[in-house]
C-alpha cells in the first residue's frame, strides 16, 4: 500500500512541477493543464518505472489474495451444503424434511397400488 502512495504522491508532484513551468512560460487555462498532464507522465514514464513496477507488484498480490478468499468462501459452501444434503438423506437422523417422507410413502403406495392391479 506504501508503494501505492509513493507513486500517487510522486505522479501528482510531477504535474504540479510540470504546470508551475508551463504557467511560468505563459501557457494558461485548459493549454497549461492538457501539457502538464503530457508532460507529467512522459517524464514519470521515465523516472517512475521503479515506483510504477513495484506498485503493481503490490496490486496484483491483493488480486490473487483476493481470488484465494473467494475460492475459499466457494469451498467452505461447498462442504456445507454437503453437509445439509447428507443430513436430508439420512431418514433416521430425525433431520429429514418432512415433505420428502411424505412423498416417499406415497411412492410405496403408487407402488404397492400397480404390483396389487396387475396381480388381479
Amino acid at each position: 500500500m506504501r508503494s501505492v502512495l509513493a507513486y500517487t504522491v510522486s505522479r501528482l508532484l510531477l504535474f504540479a512541477v510540470a504546470f508551475g513551468v508551463l504557467y511560468l512560460v505563459g501557457a494558461r487555462g485548459f493549454l497549461a493543464i492538457a501539457l502538464a498532464l503530457l508532460v507529467s507522465g512522459l517524464v514519470s514514464y521515465v523516472l517512475l518505472s521503479a515506483q510504477r513496477d513495484a506498485m503493481s507488484a503490490v496490486i496484483a498480490e491483493g488480486i490473487t489474495r483476493m481470488r484465494g478468499m473467494g475460492e475459499r468462501l466457494e469451498a467452505g459452501a461447498a462442504k456445507e451444503d454437503a453437509a445439509q444434503t447428507t443430513a436430508a438423506a439420512d431418514p433416521g437422523n430425525g433431520l429429514g424434511a418432512p415433505e420428502d417422507e411424505a412423498a416417499d410413502d406415497g411412492a410405496r403406495g403408487s407402488t404397492a397400488n400397480r404390483e396389487s392391479d396387475s396381480a388381479v
